[in-house]
């Protein structure tokens, strides 16, 4: 996929219209290639924005009594938020706030180089998440620009990192908002330096590369086995295109999902969701180095989605790369062309509320990891030994036994049926955080 320039949005001419936003000046070809390569960073906000809502619940609920005071406030009881939940996590390649010389060169645009969908089911039993090529090539809406003023829609299309550069973070969630036929109440952006700093607050991300990773554009550089990432490396593993699968765009995503999978997997364990200096530090980070829209600038309203997305079983949160395939002419040779009827069937399971199923592959940056069944077993035995402990910890109130009889000679209400699994085509890749993958590497040699 060539990436050699980087077009702003286009309306598609007649003989009457010119265009009024023109293309993006090109840049050198290693300038302009580790710009747009860097913005996959806010893959690792999915889990970690819901998380921080949990970090400060936590903390207060597990904190030590301590003294009263005549004027102490009570932390508010919040509970899970009611309904299902749309949300918009955005990758910015903007160097602001970066040290010089740590990153290349700024490219001189802001652009959504990253454009994630959380949603989670009415009933918080499942979460879907999609990732949208920064490539894909979609009809712009109409949108404030950076000034405030509309700018025509109705025949603009081009690649959808565009959006951020033409109207801030409300033009993309518009732009998404028409793609998916989703309504996105909740937005949140993100930068380099915030994924470097909540990548350190983890404690770092365990990942598997089944062949190695070599990509000298953004200093990738991985033998196959397990390596424990954060900082800066981590940002490198996240950024690496050239390094992995066929070296898209399409397959730096799958390589991503491979990273979050285990993210969410270190979240939900017990080594972190009962470690109150690491949910400090992971909440700090992620409200410190994010942009947020007005209705998520609510330490309330991030607990309360937060708390819907907690108890959700691994094998219930799936990972999905909106379908499509790399192709085009013109202008947008090379971009991504989406594949609307695989599209269309995710969004109608979605605006059901259904949760979906995978029949096809996990994309061409990942492979299985072949110890996937004994690290599976491995982590289900741990768990178990929590949750014993939790129940040893918490003895059982003597009331609960005349409770319990209680309610046992009261007639058993009739179980929720299951909703039904809508079982994607085999056109759309992706995993649960419940699959354990491995990164397919590409060398120098393989470039």
């Amino acid at each position: 996929m060539s990436e050699e320039k980087r077009p702003r949005a286009r309306r598609i001419a007649t003989p009457s219209s010119a265009v009024r936003h023109g293309q993006i000046a090109p840049t050198s070809r290693r300038r302009s290639l580790l710009g747009v390569i860097g913005g996959g960073l806010a893959v690792v906000l999915i889990a970690v924005a819901s998380i921080a809502g949990i970090a400060f619940w936590d903390i207060a609920r597990s904190a030590n009594a301590g003294i009263a005071l005549a004027n102490d406030q009570k932390i508010p009881d919040i509970g899970a938020i009611e309904g299902g939940v749309n949300f918009l996590l955005v990758g910015s390649d903007s160097r602001e706030g970066t040290d010089p010389g740590v990153f290349d060169e700024d490219p001189g645009s802001t652009l959504n180089d990253v454009n994630i969908v959380l949603h989670i089911s009415a009933d918080h039993t499942n979460a879907t998440i999609i990732s949208i090529p920064r490539d894909l090539v979609v009809r712009y809406p109409e949108c404030p620009d950076v000034d405030g003023d509309g700018y025509g829609g109705g025949g603009w299309t081009g690649p959808i990192n565009a959006s951020l550069n033409e109207g801030g973070l409300p033009c993309v969630v518009l732009t998404v908002e028409e793609l998916t036929g989703l309504s996105i109440p909740f937005a949140a952006m993100i930068q380099f330096n915030g994924v470097i700093e909540m990548a350190n607050a983890v404690g770092g991300v365990e990942v598997c590369v089944a062949e190695p990773i070599e990509d000298e554009y953004t200093q990738t550089f991985l033998d196959a086995g397990m390596h424990t990432l954060s900082g800066l490396q981590a940002l490198q593993f996240l950024r690496t295109r050239h390094g992995v699968g066929d070296g898209s765009d399409l397959g730096r995503i799958s390589n991503q999902q491979v990273f979050l999978s285990s993210l969410v997997r270190k979240l939900k364990s017990a080594q972190t969701l009962t470690n109150p200096v690491a949910l400090f530090g992971l909440a700090k980070a992620a409200i410190s180095n994010m942009t947020l829209s007005n209705s998520l600038n609510s330490m309330d309203t991030m607990v309360s989605i937060a708390m819907a997305l907690k108890d959700i079983p691994l094998e219930n949160v799936v990972f999905i790369q909106y379908p499509g395939t790399t192709g085009g002419e013109g202008v947008y040779a090379g971009k991504v062309q989406p594949d609307q009827a695989a599209a269309d069937a995710i969004f109608a399971a979605i605006l059901a509320d259904q949760p979906v199923g995978l029949s096809g592959g996990t994309g061409n940056g990942s492979v299985a990891d072949p110890e996937a069944e004994a690290k599976a077993a491995a982590a289900a035995e741990a768990a178990a030994k929590e949750a014993a402990k939790a129940a040893k910890a918490s003895p059982t109130p003597s009331t609960s036994s005349s409770a319990s009889s209680s309610a046992a000679a009261q007639p058993a209400e009739a179980a929720t049926p299951a909703p039904t699994v809508a079982v994607l085509p085999d056109t759309v890749n992706g995993q649960t955080a419940n699959d354990y993958t491995c990164s397919a590497g590409r060398t120098l040699d393989q470039q």
